[in-house]
């Protein structure tokens, strides 16, 4: 997380940053720099995200929720565990997302429509939203992959890693040097995402836009007016 705050703070003042949104009107783009910090305080302090995932952590971990093979130390990162943990969690994140939008208005008012109130988010947002939305999206994905693929701890960690700072990242108000590649492979990135903020319909997926090219609910920033093209 130090390392994605830190790398955010560099990105973001660099003269060649650009944002993704186009501004609105005659007004500028907030400058996101001159609230860094206080963003970054709200973002850490954001009960929604790290108070109900740590425990969420620690209490699957010491009650021993978790299959035997996550409390084994033995080996190292385990490639294709790490990639099917953030392909299958994306998968059921996604099928969760839709859900909340399109089961019934009154589970959509309660869970996501908190994080929806930002049209154009910052990556401060990431975890701003609600409990239940966290519960629906987050803690339920990550219990039914926890089961579905049994990797060693070092696997899990590199997962838990490698999701948090992508699932942040993608919130970002600026674009990253790697989104083109990203785009050609079908890897989320921050303007997929902010397609989803800005047009509601489109783009469920946050690690992967495969799952929404299969639903037909992908939109390519590029096709959105109010978006900076690459």
């Amino acid at each position: 997380k130090m390392c994605v705050i830190a790398y955010h703070y560099w990105h973001l003042h660099q003269a060649h940053s650009r944002r993704i949104q186009k501004a609105k009107g005659t007004e500028p783009p907030p400058d996101t720099r001159k609230t860094f910090w206080n963003d970054c305080l709200v973002h850490l302090a954001q009960p929604e995200g790290f108070v109900l995932l740590g425990a969420y952590l620690c209490g699957t971990w010491m009650f021993r929720l978790m299959p035997a093979s996550y409390y084994t130390w033995e080996g190292g990162v385990n490639p294709l565990h790490l990639f099917m943990q953030l392909a299958i969690n994306d998968c059921l994140q996604t099928i969760m997302h839709m859900g909340e939008h399109k089961i019934s208005p009154k589970l959509y008012q309660k869970s996501h429509k908190p994080h929806h109130r930002f049209l154009d988010p910052k990556m401060f947002d990431a975890f701003n939203g609600s409990v239940a939305d966290t519960v629906c999206m987050i803690l339920i994905p990550l219990y039914c992959t926890a089961n579905l693929v049994h990797c060693n701890v070092w696997s899990y960690m590199a997962f838990g890693a490698t999701y948090s700072s992508w699932l942040t990242l993608i919130h970002s108000e600026i674009s990253h040097p790697w989104d083109g590649f990203f785009r050609r492979i079908g890897f989320g990135t921050a303007a997929d995402h902010h397609v989803h903020h800005r047009c509601f319909v489109y783009n469920y997926g946050h690690l992967f836009m495969w799952w929404d090219m299969l639903a037909g609910t992908y939109r390519s920033p590029m096709a959105v007016d109010s978006f900076n093209k690459d």
